[in-house]
Parts: C-alpha cells; sequence; structure tokens
C-alpha cells in the first residue's frame, strides 16, 4: 500500500528544470533569483555556514516486520530513514545516473560481472572500516532472504573478496538494472562482523557507516539523530540535531510549516502546495515520483465479467488518464505504463493500445460482450486521499462506458485483506507501486512467479514472463527501450493490472528553517536525499 518492493510496496517546475539549464528559485530568505540547476528544485545555499538543528514532518514511521533491519524494509518512509544511517555501494544522480557511494569506483569486464573498488577511509559508527567481506556478507544476506527487495537484485550468481578493497560480483545472466537495484537502501552495506558474532541485533539497533546515528526512537512518534562522527564527510553535515517528527494529519503538517515548528514536511495531497502558497518564508515543490498509482481489474473470478479480456480492455480504453492526473491529482502528475514515465527509457502511455483505442468504442465492445449495465465494486484504503480522488475519476469514465462503479473505502488492514489477502474479495482496486530508479525495475511485478503477491487476481502470462525477462536482461539503450514497449503494450492489452499516473511527491520546507538540496525526480521517494548538503539559516 505505501511503497512497497512489492505490493503497494510541480509540473510546471519540472518541464522548465528538464528543458533549460537553470531555472530562477527561492533564495535562503524566500526572495526569487537563485540559480537552480537542470534536475533539481533547490539547491543549499552553500554560503551558510555553521550547524543547526532541523525538525522534518512525515506521514508515518517506519513499521516493518523486520524491525530496523535495512534489507526487510519496504516502504518508502523505511527507505528514507535507512539512509540517514546505512549507505550501499552506489547511489542515483538526477537524471537516474549510477554515481559512487561506498564503491569509488567499478568495472564491468563481461555482461555479468561487475568489479567494485571499495573507498577509502569509509568506517561504521562505532569506529570500525568497511572491509570487503561486510559487503560480500549483505549481498548474500539479502539474495537468501525472503526480503521483496532481494528480488530486485536480479539473478546474483556469487559474490567474492578479490583484493583488500575490491569486490567481485557475478550473476547468472545479464541484468541491466543491477547497478539501478544495489542504489536503495535495502541494498546497503551491513557490519557483518558485529551481525554474526551477534553483538548487533540489527532488528532493533543501527550501525551504519552514514551521516547519521539514532540518538532516540518512539515509534509512531518521533526519532532523533545525530551527526556520525566516523562518517568520512562528518565536516560537511550541516546539521546538528535532526528530529523526525511522524504526524498522520496532512492539515497538522501544514500547520507546523505555516508556524515554522516544522522546516521540511511531505504531503500526500497536492492541494497541499496551494495552501502553502502565500505562506511567508514557505516554499512548497512537487518532486516527480517514479512511483505511480494502478488500477486492479481481477481477471480469476470465473463469474466476473472482468474474466473476459476484451471487457477489461475495452474498460482501459474507457480511461483517460490526462483526466485522472488533471482533476484527481491538480495536474501534478503525468500518465504513465509499466516503464515509468519518468524515468529514461520509459513507455509513451499515448502510444499503447488502450489510449489508441481511445474511449469512443469501449461502450459498444462492453455491450457486445454483455456487461453493459453490470456494477462493479473499487476498493480504495483511506489512508491516502488521493485513491478515492482518483477513484471518482475512474467511476465517472467507466460510467459513460455503460459499467457502475461502486466506490468502497476501507482502512489500510481490512484493504490489505481484500485485495492480497488468501481469499481476495474485489472486483477492482487502486493502490500504487514504487516506480524504483530503473524503467525496467517495476515490471518483474506482472509475474505472479515473481511477486508472489499478484497470483490470486493476475493471470501468469507466459509470454508477458518472456518478454519482460528479455526486456531486463539488456543494459539501458534503444534496444531495451523497445522490448520495454513490448512489456508495456503486453500489459496494457491484457489489462489486469493497469499503471495510470505517476504518484506525485510535494514537499514544503521554511526558508527561514532550511536550505535544501532535492531532486526534481526521485526513484526511491527518498524524501532525506542530499540531507548532508542541506543548510542551516542563522547557523553558527
Amino acid at each position: 500500500m505505501r511503497r512497497s518492493s512489492s505490493v503497494i510496496a510541480c509540473s510546471t517546475v519540472l518541464a522548465t528544470a528538464l528543458t533549460a539549464s537553470c531555472t530562477a528559485a527561492a533564495g535562503p530568505d524566500g526572495t526569487a533569483g537563485a540559480e537552480v540547476p537542470a534536475g533539481y528544485l533547490a539547491v543549499a545555499d552553500k554560503t551558510l555556514k555553521g550547524r543547526g538543528p532541523l525538525t522534518v514532518q512525515v506521514d508515518y514511521d517506519s513499521a516493518e516486520a523486520g524491525g530496523l533491519d535495512p534489507q526487510l524494509a519496504g516502504s518508502a518512509r523505511s527507505w528514507s530513514l535507512g539512509s540517514l544511517v546505512y549507505e550501499p555501494l552506489v547511489t542515483v544522480g538526477t537524471g537516474f545516473e549510477i554515481e559512487p557511494l561506498l564503491a569509488e569506483s567499478w568495472t564491468q569486464p563481461a555482461p555479468t560481472t561487475y568489479v567494485f573498488a571499495l573507498r577509502d577511509g569509509a568506517a561504521f559508527s562505532n569506529g570500525r572500516a568497511v572491509t570487503p567481506d561486510d559487503v560480500v556478507g549483505s549481498l548474500e544476506r539479502l539474495a537468501d532472504s525472503d526480503a521483496p527487495y532481494g528480488a530486485q537484485l536480479g539473478p546474483l550468481k556469487s559474490v567474492r573478496a578479490t583484493g583488500p578493497a575490491e569486490v567481485t560480483v557475478e550473476l547468472e545472466k545479464p541484468y541491466g538494472a543491477f547497478l539501478s537495484a544495489l542504489s536503495n537502501t535495502p541494498a546497503a552495506v551491513l557490519p557483518m562482523k558485529e551481525i554474526e558474532d551477534g553483538s548487533l541485533d540489527i532488528e532493533k539497533e543501527m550501525l551504519g557507516t552514514g551521516p547519521f546515528v539514532v540518538g532516540e526512537h518512539k515509534q509512531d512518534r518521533y526519532w532523533t539523530f545525530t551527526p556520525n562522527p566516523e562518517y568520512r564527510f562528518a565536516d560537511q553535515v550541516g546539521i546538528s540535531e535532526l528530529r523526525v517528527e511522524i504526524v498522520p494529519q496532512e492539515s497538522t503538517r501544514l500547520a507546523a510549516v505555516r508556524s515554522g515548528n516544522a522546516g521540511l514536511a511531505f504531503f500526500n495531497n497536492v492541494d497541499s502546495m496551494d495552501q502553502l502558497a502565500g505562506t511567508a518564508n514557505a516554499r512548497v515543490v512537487n518532486q516527480q515520483y517514479s512511483d505511480f498509482y494502478y488500477l486492479i481489474q481481477n481477471s480469476q473470478n470465473p463469474d466476473s465479467p472482468l474474466a473476459d479480456q476484451k471487457v477489461r480492455f475495452a474498460l482501459n480504453s474507457a480511461l483517460d488518464r490526462q483526466q485522472i492526473a488533471d482533476n484527481a491529482l491538480g495536474g501534478q502528475s503525468r500518465p504513465t505504463g509499466v516503464a515509468p514515465s519518468v524515468l529514461p527509457g520509459g513507455c509513451d502511455p499515448a502510444a499503447l493500445p488502450g489510449a489508441q483505442a481511445g474511449p469512443e468504442g469501449a461502450g459498444a465492445a462492453i455491450e457486445a460482450a454483455g456487461a453493459e449495465g453490470t456494477t462493479l465494486r473499487l476498493a480504495v484504503y483511506t489512508s491516502e486521499p488521493a485513491l478515492a480522488q482518483i477513484a471518482q475519476v475512474v467511476q465517472q469514465q467507466y460510467a459513460a462506458a455503460g459499467i457502475e462503479v461502486k466506490i468502497e473505502k476501507f482502512d489500510d488492514a481490512t484493504y490489505l485483506d481484500r485485495v492480497f489477502g488468501e481469499n481476495p474479495d474485489f472486483d477492482m482496486a487502486i493502490g500504487w507501486f514504487a516506480g524504483y530508479a530503473d524503467a525496467s525495475m517495476v515490471s518483474r511485478w506482472w509475474n505472479p512467479s515473481v511477486a508472489g503477491f499478484s497470483s490470486a487476481f493476475l493471470t501468469n502470462d507466459t509470454q508477458l514472463n518472456e518478454l519482460i525477462d528479455t526486456a531486463t536482461a539488456q543494459a539501458p539503450g534503444d534496444g531495451r527501450d523497445a522490448a520495454l514497449r513490448e512489456v508495456c503494450e503486453r500489459v496494457d492489452s491484457n489489462a489486469e493490472m493497469l499503471p495510470l499516473v505517476t504518484r506525485p511527491g510535494v514537499v514544503g520546507y521554511r526558508t527561514d528553517k532550511v536550505s535544501p538540496t532535492l531532486h526534481a525526480r526521485e526513484g526511491y521517494g527518498n524524501l532525506l536525499r542530499n540531507i548532508t548538503a542541506y543548510k542551516i539559516p542563522g547557523a553558527e
């Protein structure tokens, strides 16, 4: 439901940022005039010196079955919070290009071989230097686990220490998204010596190489973090204490930004952009996430008209995704296919079969199939208001095609049971997936044998599975783009689990409290990415 590896696992500003070399943005005092490079929504003011405190408010806490173990993390918030303490070998830049992190460099001598040179000076917060054994053990542990993110590592064959600061990874077969998969928190390098000798319970304690250490955590209330003195760039961290408060109510987070009680906050509702407009010293931006909302049309109930592919496809052609983006999400979203449209190599949703067919013939096709006048139940969960807003637009569009939609709103637990439980009880449902940082990664969830969670409502389409395997085996480029288009077209024609529109990520912040660095696009929902670059106005 919330951003998960398996299950739920400002457009104008972005458009300008992607087409121009730089844009005008708010400076530290909230006035216009600072230059922001392409690919960013904000860049921290490097003239600000000193360290100061920062309070951030988010909508929900990390609440994983595996506790604080980053490898078992399945939600955006867990990934963000974990990134304060843990680091993977690589990270991603503004255009989703792979950049060094704990690995200083790497080579790929063969399509299935990656050789990583580890960064000198990297140490865990207990002072112990990172070794190749930590890297080997971490990747092997993730690959051998039942963690949902483990599937994203791809066909791992072996991981070996091949030098005093070198690790070599062999894959069973080529996997183009491998480096992107390594760039997220679940693939972080863990302190394997301490885990294996029992001196660290990683489900209850956090010990990493990142910029912060945990001070205190009160579940569903707050976290406090202080700078990690062993962090190799500790002198560059501008935050003296980071407090992350868990505030489920959107209105309360809005009030905190208005009053200055929070320096930065995340919002689910795009209306927050209007509600913060005019607030002194406040700025609000929309990060374009690769995450996207999807619509499940349950094909596995033989008594439902949705068991008929012709009916499902006719309903798909009745969808106007741009209207969903405009009416439900205030124009702060964009239509997408399986390969997220905000990522390099993403599919063009306007070129897919459903969009090409258009809504004009949807009603006739539904009538010909004998499904006209059918009532279908559409499930949403209430913790994210956008789902109900999207459902209302879908309801109107399907009504025009002769299908009545009854929207059913559930709390998170009930929704999970209805849609992903042992005995699914729904006709249609709306949720969202993480889009990740590589256009091929999320396509794996359309193969039920890989995803697991979708087998109760999704056909195990061997042709689609082969297309997914072909696409994911290729390195980014024209060939893979063409393969991904075939995946998108097959998913669109099957019309069982349909990508709709991207999920906005609205960030509000006080320019008198923080000068942040924010990417225009984000693949892992990491609100706190680049936090080591943040500067605090007035800090000494």
